[in-house]
């Protein structure tokens, strides 16, 4: 390929709204146009990551025995419906009519219509098991998208679905989807961490995110340093603080704490440890019976997890906070100064296990301008109900030993273990040994295909743009040429050297544009091929060529002779 021939078009500012650095960079690097809101077009560049990226994805899958079928973009709603997710999923799935006022959807993910395609062409045990997969365009109505690629309504991602007799073989195909994984993104070039997670929308009961580490991720990673541990924060179990509760020593009092609708607030007035505080956050339950109240304690200096709160027996029908009217009913005073003590209603009080084991601790009095000091578990109200309620603080104890950590991450590759959960709904049986029907058991199986693309970048670039990892760079080597419109020797050395790495199955690519050498290296910085060769007159009159490695950004000359085997030896380190 020679550049002139290839569609190379940088700018030197990114759009107002690009973000991050690879929305930024792959905007700059002329690898995406955006069509709309969350909408890009792919152009040549960012076309040829996408497709290493694929192959990688390809080959490994085939390699753990999965099959590859391409199902369609649009999705018949009846299939959404048998599954319940019709009206489960929210705003996300794109909801459309065809002429014939049929109701489609634009697929966000296949779980529907594979367990359709299984339930129709999987019939004995003797079949089984099966992993279909299929890389194709998946759509989701962001409610605000954002970050370019990181978080798009239309993206690429490979699904694959498992399908197995019984839980026992569902687990081992989870386990090699697993390992599959670990290959594909050691393969890709990117440091990440397998963390356990939660199952989200999708649903099941195992399952596990592939992370790629980078600052500007938007999940939260806890894991132990000095452990293979590692979760999700929304999963992550969060110790008790206090490995037991001290005996009462102070009295119950109303304190006044006027215009201290905080904890941290309160703290300082009070001149106690943000730690001496309880934090109270009402939840509702809806029922046919009306709404029902909850009061959830954590640490002032905690936070709600909120996916754990989701999980509490009572909320398996959903919850939402509660609204300024029902907590004016209830506690009968605005939020800031709400409590477990004298409510006016019935409440629910959940206590989180570190709160679970505090005396003599502040909460709010239900009273605007007062909260309670001295307050004791069992002496002054009655004992919570315990559960783990909060998010993991860098620096709490591991159960399993040592401390923990937190890094951000994001999510490219996420692995569930589903069960029963749409074969059941969507009756995919098949027949056992015996002769009687069983339902299969699923798992699922994604990998960002795009998002990749983003991540990779979030995590390899500097102040001059990308630096690809060589598996997934749109070119590993780029030949610059100073005067290839003028000079002879350039393009007869150039365009062998070319030819040499082409034929050792090198993707290169040959700058051959009449530009100012700054302008050259410029885009090719930016856009992070890893490898540059220059060659001009200059180096040639002493028999030597330039090569630069994007990531170190070190220039060796070496000699003309040598090249071929330098950029070889270079490219194996990359």
């Amino acid at each position: 390929m020679h550049a002139s021939k290839f569609h190379i078009n940088t700018l030197k500012e990114a759009p107002s709204e690009a973000e991050v650095a690879s929305h930024q960079l792959m905007t700059r690097a002329g690898m995406i146009r955006k069509a709309a809101g969350g909408i890009y077009t792919y152009m040549p560049l960012a076309l040829r990551v996408l497709r290493k990226i694929e192959t990688v994805v390809r080959e490994e899958m085939n390699r753990a025995g999965a099959l590859e079928l391409l199902m369609p973009v649009v999705q018949p709603a009846e299939l959404w419906e048998e599954s319940g997710r019709w009206q489960e999923y929210g705003p996300e799935l794109l909801r459309i009519k065809d002429r014939h006022n049929r109701d489609f959807v634009l697929q966000p993910t296949s779980e529907e219509l594979v367990t359709d395609i299984v339930r129709n062409e999987i019939h004995s045990w003797r079949q089984l098991p099966v992993n279909f997969y299929h890389i194709q365009t998946k759509f989701r109505d962001e409610r605000r998208p954002r970050f370019g690629l990181m978080r798009g309504r239309e993206f690429t991602m490979k699904d694959a679905y498992s399908f197995d007799r019984d839980e026992a073989s569902a687990q081992a195909s989870y386990d090699a989807m697993f390992a599959a994984y670990h290959r594909i993104f050691t393969r890709l070039g990117l440091t990440y961490r397998a963390v356990a997670a939660d199952t989200g929308s999708i649903g099941g009961s195992r399952s596990h995110e592939f992370q790629v580490i980078a600052d500007t991720g938007e999940d939260l990673i806890v894991y132990n340093p000095d452990s293979d541990y590692a979760a999700n924060i929304e999963l992550a179990e969060a110790p008790c603080l206090l490995p037991e509760r001290k005996p009462a020593a102070a009295s119950l009092e109303k304190t006044p704490t006027p215009q201290a609708p905080k904890c941290e607030m309160v703290a300082e007035l009070l001149g106690r440890p943000l730690s001496d505080t309880v934090k109270s956050i009402v939840l509702a339950t809806d029922t046919d019976e009306g709404a029902v109240i909850w009061l959830l304690l954590v640490r002032g200096d905690h936070e709600l997890n909120e996916i754990k709160a989701s999980k509490l027996p009572g909320f398996e029908n959903g919850h939402r906070f509660a609204t300024e009217e029902e907590i004016l009913d209830v506690f009968g005073c605005p939020p800031g100064y709400l409590g477990p003590i004298g409510t006016r209603r019935p409440v629910r009080v959940i206590a989180d296990t570190t709160v679970a084991n505090m005396s003599d601790f502040i909460c709010g009095a239900n009273e605007e301008g007062f909260h309670y000091t001295g307050v004791n578990w069992g002496r002054d109200l009655p004992e919570p109900a315990v559960a783990d309620l909060r998010n993991v603080v860098a620096g709490d104890p591991d159960p399993r030993g040592g401390r923990l950590a937190i890094q951000r991450g994001i999510e490219v590759g996420h692995v569930f273990f589903l069960g029963d959960k749409y074969s059941k709904a969507l009756q995919a049986t098949f027949l056992e040994t015996d002769g009687k029907p069983a339902i299969l058991q699923m798992g699922c199986y994604g990998i960002g295909i795009s998002r990749i693309a983003a991540a990779a970048i979030e995590q390899n670039h500097d102040d001059k743009g990308i630096i690809w990892p060589r598996g997934i760079a749109p070119f590993e080597v780029v030949i610059c040429t100073m005067g290839w419109n003028k000079s002879e020797t350039v393009r007869n050395e150039a365009g062998k050297l070319y030819e040499q790495l082409q034929q050792m199955g090198v993707d290169v690519i040959l700058d051959d544009r009449d530009i100012r050498p700054g302008v050259m290296f410029a885009d090719w910085e930016l856009i992070g091929v890893p490898l540059r060769v220059t060659i001009g007159d200059r180096g040639l009159q002493e028999g030597v060529v330039e090569i630069q490695a994007r990531r170190n950004g070190v220039t060796h000359k070496v000699a003309l002779s040598d090249a071929l085997a330098r950029i070889k030896e270079q490219l194996d380190t990359l």
